[in-house]
């Protein structure tokens, strides 16, 4: 009898939690989610945010500093959830959440990173990212018709 946990699975899973993840967060700075449960609830509380985990980062590129992490949270959960180019958009997907947990632990304590557990998403990234096999990926349909990007 097949298992229901394989890599086929935790690959579709490692999808979703990371892209449903980076939404969440994006969703949270513009005030999409309630006050009992936001983190930032709008953009100038990330940006205050983002100046605090970059202090050495110079004021005036905060917010473009905001704007491309958020635009890179977009990119790389659209991507990995329709599955195109899955494995770099995870790796890229690791790097970032790599960036965040040592600009976490970095400016504010290790405890933080740990406690909303940015290390582990990057692992979970970086461990998609080594998975080959193609499953519900739109890079399967674009194989079969041999268009390349």
């Amino acid at each position: 009898m097949p298992s229901i946990i394989n890599q086929k699975s935790v690959k579709i899973f490692l999808r979703l939690a990371l892209s449903i993840s980076f939404l969440s967060a994006v969703a949270d700075r513009f005030g999409l989610w309630s006050k009992e449960v936001s983190v930032w609830g709008n953009w100038e509380n990330f940006v205050a945010y983002t100046k605090l985990l970059n202090p050495l980062i110079p004021e005036s590129l905060i917010n473009p500093v905001a704007i491309i992490a958020t635009a890179a949270e977009v990119i790389f959960a659209v991507f990995l959830l329709l599955g195109f180019k899955t494995e770099l958009f995870a790796r890229l997907s690791g790097c970032l959440l790599l960036l965040f947990a040592l600009s976490m632990a970095f400016s504010t304590g290790i405890k933080g990173a740990f406690d909303y557990s940015v290390f582990t998403s990057a692992g979970a990234a970086f461990a998609l990212s080594l998975m080959k096999d193609k499953h519900l990926e739109v890079d399967v349909y674009l194989d079969k018709n041999k268009f390349q990007f």
